[in-house]
């Protein structure tokens, strides 16, 4: 009687609102078999799981689900989803309840990233459009120094160019020669592209912090630039949250573009059966083992399995697919890793470690020296569970691999490569 109360009570609460913004979002549809939490590695972080969390929300429970931080511990990957035999939009609920928080009390980690996206107009690190534009320019001319790129292109807000281009600004900022692979790879596919200048940054971390407006205020930006270049394809880097933000932003707030949106893999992807990236396996003599990791972003979220076989499918190709192991389960059915959601900078870093104890798992049962990780935040969280559980695996980009394999990978350009090939083809 008492639950039967709590619900009439709160029929305009946190039950009623989801009902409202979800289609599928009729929470007493819960069947209560626990599908959900089996499947989700932030069961048990602050005693609290998907299953609880809907039933809390079903009896009316608004107050101690209004400011539960296990929200900010959700990655939103959307694996519960995926299971749930009656379709219960889990990830929109925690979206909608992170969207309640007063904006200051947000993490301040992920608040800070969306707001200095916002004020510079460039990424998430704040970086205006001059430093970006300056470092551009000077890793080109470092890049032309290079025996087989003295005619490189780089530039930026070029019109008529095929394909404009994003980049995850901690590169420019923290890391500056992973660029020059990515240049090197669409080089050597004689690729037609630019950058775009207006809100450069790929990543988008408005998105994790539920604010919508400000999230809608840079995909909306973005795709008017772009359109104002005239170009024909916005193709997105390796990083699975930055993909979605745009995927998910120009259908969710409607935005009027003319371009096609597509991941930089599916690209890798077709060079390669096309005959422009000339890999090979040939390199990997010692017969190095490989493991992916299948970004939720860009795989369960978006684009599916077909991105996931893209995935493999270059990495067979250079590094052999006798040396490439899977995770089980994988592809669209795979554990998130914990770094996604903006896990990475809401600040808890022990529970977001704990999140990813099952990933950890995955990838040590692989046997793998490196683990290809095509999305930045599921590369930041999985070499830091490296160090955090002592693992001598290895965390690469992809474009990393594919310029050692075609040997134009340079000296300065190995940061994440193991001692057995950090030297390789010097």
């Amino acid at each position: 009687m008492l639950d039967i109360l709590r619900l009439e009570k709160n029929e305009n609460g946190i039950r009623q609102k989801v009902k409202e913004l979800v289609p599928d979002g009729n929470l007493s549809a819960c069947l209560t078999c626990g599908a959900c939490s089996g499947g989700c590695p932030a069961t048990g972080i602050m005693e609290m799981d998907p299953r609880k969390f809907i039933r809390m929300a079903v009896l009316g429970m608004d107050k101690e689900l209004e400011r539960h931080p296990w929200v900010w511990d959700c990655t939103m990957c959307k694996r519960c989803y995926d299971v749930c035999p009656m379709r219960l939009n889990i990830p929109q609920l925690i979206y909608y309840l992170r969207s309640q928080w007063p904006r200051e009390e947000r993490p301040k980690g992920i608040l800070g990233s969306c707001d200095q996206h916002v004020r510079s107009r460039g990424g998430a690190m704040g970086v205006p459009i001059e430093d970006f534009r300056f470092t551009v320019e000077d890793l080109a001319e470092e890049c032309r120094e290079q025996e087989g790129f003295e005619d490189l292109k780089v530039d930026i807000d070029r019109e008529g160019a095929f394909f404009a281009l994003n980049q995850n600004s901690r590169e420019p900022v923290t890391e500056p020669d992973e660029l020059l692979p990515l240049w090197k790879i669409l080089h050597k596919a004689g690729a037609d592209w630019t950058y775009y200048s207006e809100y450069w940054g790929g990543e988008n971390y408005c998105m994790f912090l539920a604010d919508d407006d400000s999230w809608e205020k840079i995909v909306r930006a973005q795709a008017a630039h772009i359109d104002k270049l005239g170009c024909k394809v916005f193709i997105n880097t390796e990083c699975g949250h930055s993909f979605f933000a745009v995927w998910s932003g120009l259908q969710k707030f409607n935005i009027p573009h003319n371009f096609e949106f597509k991941s930089i893999v599916e690209y890798y992807a077709r060079w390669i059966r096309e005959g422009k990236l000339d890999v090979n396996s040939r390199w990997n003599e010692n017969n190095i083992k490989f493991t992916v990791q299948d970004p939720c972003n860009v795989v369960r979220k978006s684009l599916g399995d077909r991105f996931a076989d893209d995935l493999r499918y270059v990495v067979k190709k250079v590094v052999g697919e006798e040396n490439f192991v899977d995770m089980t389960p994988s592809k669209s059915n795979n554990y998130c890793c914990g770094g996604g959601g903006g896990a990475l900078q809401a600040g808890f870093n022990e529970d977001r470690r704990q999140y990813g104890k099952i990933k950890f798992d995955q990838i040590m049962a692989t046997g793998a020296t490196y683990v290809v990780t095509p999305c930045h935040n599921c590369h930041a969280q999985i070499e830091d569970l490296a160090h955090h559980f002592n693992a001598q695996y290895h965390t690469v980009h992809l474009w990393t691999l594919i310029c050692l394999s075609m040997g134009i990978l340079g000296e300065n350009e190995r940061t994440y490569l193991g001692p057995d090939l950090a030297g390789y083809g010097l």
